[in-house]
């Protein structure tokens, strides 16, 4: 049985913040591979900063030392950007494969807007990484309510203080 984790997200644009996420979650869960999956736009936000090639480069670049981690974009193949879509697919071409499906506490907060979010909490064990002023937010929310609690995880994490918005910020200077 192979433990794959999948960590998606517009990553616009990467930062050490991700790097620490991905390495914690490989040692954490004692991953065989960790999946950085790249999506063309967040569908909850505005069009992204830097283009797609730019995050893909950024990405692969800041991860490039760790073997276990693979930057992938599946918009293309799947014809969807969807988690759930880029989670059937996975599932297709990786039998017997546990998935685990990792977040920051800010997005555990929104996930009941995600797609098939009950589907995907079936699919994939939820990890949830602290982020700054997130998580009483994820543990009161609807989705953690309502999900199973022996399918979300949370991680104890030093706190991560930087963002992809703020950085974004930084450029607009």
């Amino acid at each position: 049985m192979k433990y794959i984790g999948i960590f998606g997200g517009s990553f616009d644009p990467p930062h050490k913040g991700h790097l620490k996420i991905s390495t914690a979650s490989i040692k954490k869960l004692n991953l065989d591979k960790l999946l950085l999956i790249v999506t063309k736009k967040n569908p909850f936000k505005k069009k992204p900063f830097f283009s797609l090639k730019d995050r893909m480069y950024k990405l692969k670049k800041i991860t490039k030392k760790n073997k276990k981690i693979k930057v992938a974009y599946f918009d293309g193949k799947v014809k969807s950007s969807k988690t759930i879509d880029v989670v059937n697919y996975l599932l297709k071409k990786n039998k017997n494969c546990i998935f685990f499906l990792i977040m920051g506490s800010d997005s555990l907060v929104d996930f009941h807007k995600w797609n098939k979010c009950d589907k995907l909490a079936k699919l994939c064990k939820i990890i949830v990484f602290s982020r700054k002023g997130y998580d009483n937010k994820a543990k009161k929310s609807k989705t953690f309510k309502n999900l199973s609690k022996n399918r979300v995880m949370f991680i104890k994490n030093s706190k991560i203080d930087i963002s992809s918005s703020q950085i974004r910020k930084y450029y607009l200077k």
